[in-house]
């Protein structure tokens, strides 16, 4: 079953440092033929503003994802490094449900509600439903909410599935 979990995670974690390394790389495109279509041509195109806000989102989230994944989002940690290790892992597995609680009801369940609720409007340079950029918080929330399921096995079983980077 730990192997199982281990490649879930690996997959997990590759999956998403993908998506947002191409994510930043479009980006990067589109801004750049933003610059280029202004300054160099005098005609600038309308469309890559709006796809780079959006993509900017997806990225946002994805990313968001990636951090719960590794480990490595921002985190207050001196009150827990003053724990004994038993008050520590009982604080990781508390914060670990509530980051759970938190992408399941709001993320999931509210980003659902909310691209479901505008999926009728559209973006006025693109002509993409609304609902459709308002779907990477579900999408990301689920993404997370499988990141938080592995953590909390970590915390409970006390065995790390992958090495971070300070331990490598």
């Amino acid at each position: 079953m730990q192997q199982g979990i281990m490649l879930i995670k690996r997959v997990l974690e590759l999956v998403l440092s993908r998506t947002a390394a191409f994510l930043l790389i479009a980006m990067t495109m589109m801004v750049l033929i933003q610059v280029v279509s202004r300054y160099v041509f005098q005609s600038p195109t309308a469309f890559t503003e709006e796809l780079v806000r959006y993509l900017l989102i997806w990225t946002g989230f994805i990313g968001a994802a990636y951090a719960f994944s590794t480990r490595q989002h921002m985190a207050l940690i001196f009150i827990r490094d003053k724990l004994s290790d038993a008050y520590k892992r009982i604080l990781m597995i508390g914060v670990d449900a509530l980051i759970l609680c938190f992408a399941l009801f709001v993320m999931i369940v509210g980003g659902t509600n909310l691209s479901v609720s505008v999926m009728d409007q559209y973006s006025p340079l693109l002509g993409i439903s609304r609902g459709v950029v308002y779907a990477m918080a579900p999408i990301s929330g689920a993404l997370i909410v499988l990141a938080q399921v592995i953590n909390l096995y970590e915390d409970v079983t006390g065995q790390k599935l992958s090495q971070s980077k300070e331990d490598k």
